[in-house]
């Protein structure tokens, strides 16, 4: 078994050509002709996750987050991303990342485990792609019932496991309409208030485009990481599926940046 069995898999389900242009998802550091010892699911590559995959005899990490976004002029080891790849590269470690092919594919993607987390019924793709309504960014769903605003983003926090949920002003209505999207979402607001959507569950929203929200829905805001976590787990099951015997493991470094003081 090689590294290519694992990429031809869960390109599968998300294919390459689903990234959005400015991405950079794909075989980062390695060779897809390379034997497989195991596998290592994450959502970001740095130097702890490369060195928990050394340990556990992985010499492929499957990573959501691209290590290298930008190109690279340099291999020096100044900042965290140098330093991943070079540990990478001498330790012999592959790094794979599948990422907005991931957040475009409406089943089994990254914005269906978080309608599944949040029991959304009846889903359909927020923002489709000119050729397929079954492929783009962001997921449109309903609740069993509708539900008390605040009542929403208390469920909202403990379903997604967030520290901390910003919100924007209450509405006095009932939440039953509900978009999501995996990371950075702002840029999907005037589609859910196209859609009516009662609540917008995303990450990553500037200060001034609260304001956007214009009192039409409330904007739940769950930080980066706490919304695409579960993309760890969705991305071992796709190929546990197909190799159920095989060395798969999930991470068990956090990689979430952020902490918040409670």
């Amino acid at each position: 078994m090689q590294i290519r069995d694992i990429i031809q898999v869960l390109e599968a389900v998300a294919p390459p050509e689903l990234q959005e242009s400015y991405d950079n998802a794909g075989l980062i550091v390695g060779r897809p002709d390379t034997p497989l010892q195991g596998v290592l699911f994450c959502l970001d590559s740095t130097e702890a996750v490369v060195e928990e995959a050394v340990r556990k005899g992985c010499n492929l990490v499957v990573a959501h987050h691209p290590i290298v976004f930008r190109g690279l002029k340099r291999l020096n080891g100044a900042n965290y991303v140098e330093r991943t790849v070079i540990k990478a590269i001498r330790e012999g470690v592959a790094l794979y990342a599948i990422h907005t092919n991931l957040d475009n594919v409406h089943r089994r993607g990254v914005n269906s485990r978080i309608a599944e987390r949040l029991g959304l019924r009846d889903t359909r793709v927020l923002a489709p792609r000119p050729d397929s309504s079954e492929t783009g960014a962001g997921l449109l769903g309903i609740l069993p019932e509708a539900m008390e605003e605040q009542a929403f983003l208390h469920f909202v926090k403990e379903r997604l496991q967030a520290g901390c949920v910003r919100y924007t002003a209450l509405r006095g209505r009932p939440v039953l309409k509900v978009a999501v999207c995996g990371g950075s979402g702002s840029f999907l607001l005037s589609q859910a208030r196209r859609a009516g959507a009662d609540a917008f569950v995303t990450a990553d929203f500037k200060y001034h485009e609260f304001f956007d929200a214009e009192g039409e829905l409330v904007i739940a805001d769950i930080g980066h990481f706490e919304s695409e976590q579960f993309t760890i787990e969705l991305l071992c099951e796709i190929i546990r599926e197909k190799f159920p015997n095989f060395a798969l493991h999930c991470t068990e470094v956090r990689t979430n940046p952020v902490n918040y003081l409670s």
